[in-house]
């Protein structure tokens, strides 16, 4: 590509007016014919690289994604997620500041990867941002949708008073529970275990507050309750906090006592406090109800190695404090 005798580097700081002047085709005006315009102005230009699947994400949604973003002759960009292995969620309307993102992200899919082009009034303005960005900058923005939530129901319904929101239906209320555990275990899967617990916390709190009518319905209630009491005892030994991961295995064996998964979570809260008898007792009556889980059974044999280590120290202390003592 002729430059008439300018470098890559001096072309970034000419402006549009300069390089039509001297005749030369950027980068980005190469790109942009074969991507689609969006808006109609030109603002934001699209073009997929690789298809996603299923509905577009909704307004409001929350979105985990990866991307980067580049200025006309830079090959490094100026802010990437790349270097991370889990992105944070973000939520549309607040955590996406960049306007033309969030437009293209809302054409966005699951799975997809595309590239974007923003003119300055949907990315950086007048003023860019310095020193980085430089004033009135088409940036370039590649972008990979890897999952994402529709929250919108569960923040209108977070905003609800707790009177307000024992009048919803409760069709709505298992609704706004069913996004709150899936979001924890999209950020459980991705190991945020903290973000995963104020999930599952959240719904709780949500099934506490609710007002019940009856015995039928309490017992309902209590009922729901199991799964995020599991989930937060899981959590809590990610965390490597067992006494709270024992404690709401606990509270599931109160609500039912003959739970297998509750009694295999106190059983690995107690075998991590080395509190090897109760270890026992816990994964002794899960292995009656499933005796040939093999979770339950490896656990079990690894108790007996960590009990057995344990009783060896014991027998070397005594040993080694009785010689003193001759």
């Amino acid at each position: 590509m002729s430059t008439n005798g300018k470098s890559p580097g001096i072309l970034r700081f000419c402006s549009p007016d300069e390089r039509r002047q001297f005749g030369i085709e950027t980068p980005f005006q190469r790109l942009a014919p074969r991507m689609q315009d969006l808006l109609g102005d030109g603002g934001v230009l699209k073009e997929v690289i690789h298809a996603g699947e299923g509905p577009p994400i909704p307004m409001h949604a929350s979105v985990s994604i990866h991307f980067s973003g580049f200025i006309e002759y830079s090959d490094a960009p100026f802010e990437t997620t790349n270097h991370l292995k889990y992105p944070r969620m973000m939520k549309l309307g607040k955590d996406v500041t960049l306007y033309g993102l969030e437009l293209g992200l809302l054409t966005m899919k699951k799975g997809e990867f595309s590239r974007f082009l923003f003119k300055p009034k949907y990315a950086y303005g007048d003023l860019g941002c310095p020193p980085h960005i430089p004033p009135l900058v088409t940036v370039l923005y590649e972008v990979q949708v890897l999952d994402f939530l529709d929250t919108a129901q569960v923040d209108d319904f977070m905003d609800l008073t707790m009177e307000e929101q024992n009048t919803v239906p409760l069709s709505m209320l298992m609704k706004v529970l069913d996004t709150q555990r899936s979001f924890g275990n999209l950020c459980f899967n991705k190991k945020r275990y903290d973000d995963a617990r104020e999930r599952y916390k959240q719904a709780l709190v949500l099934l506490q507050n609710r007002e019940v009518n009856n015995n039928e319905e309490k017992r309902c209630f209590l009922d729901m309750k199991l799964p995020f009491l599991l989930n937060l005892s899981f959590t809590y030994l990610k965390l490597e906090k067992p006494q709270k991961a024992l404690s709401y295995g606990q509270k599931v064996l109160d609500i039912n006592p003959q739970n297998t998964k509750a009694l295999f979570r106190c059983g690995q809260a107690c075998l991590e406090m080395k509190d090897y008898e109760k270890a026992q007792d816990y994964l002794t009556l899960a292995q009656t109800k499933k005796p040939f889980d093999h979770d339950i059974n490896n656990l079990l044999k690894k108790l007996a190695i960590c009990y057995s280590e344990y009783l060896e120290r014991e027998k070397e202390m005594c040993s080694k404090m009785f010689t003193g003592l001759r």
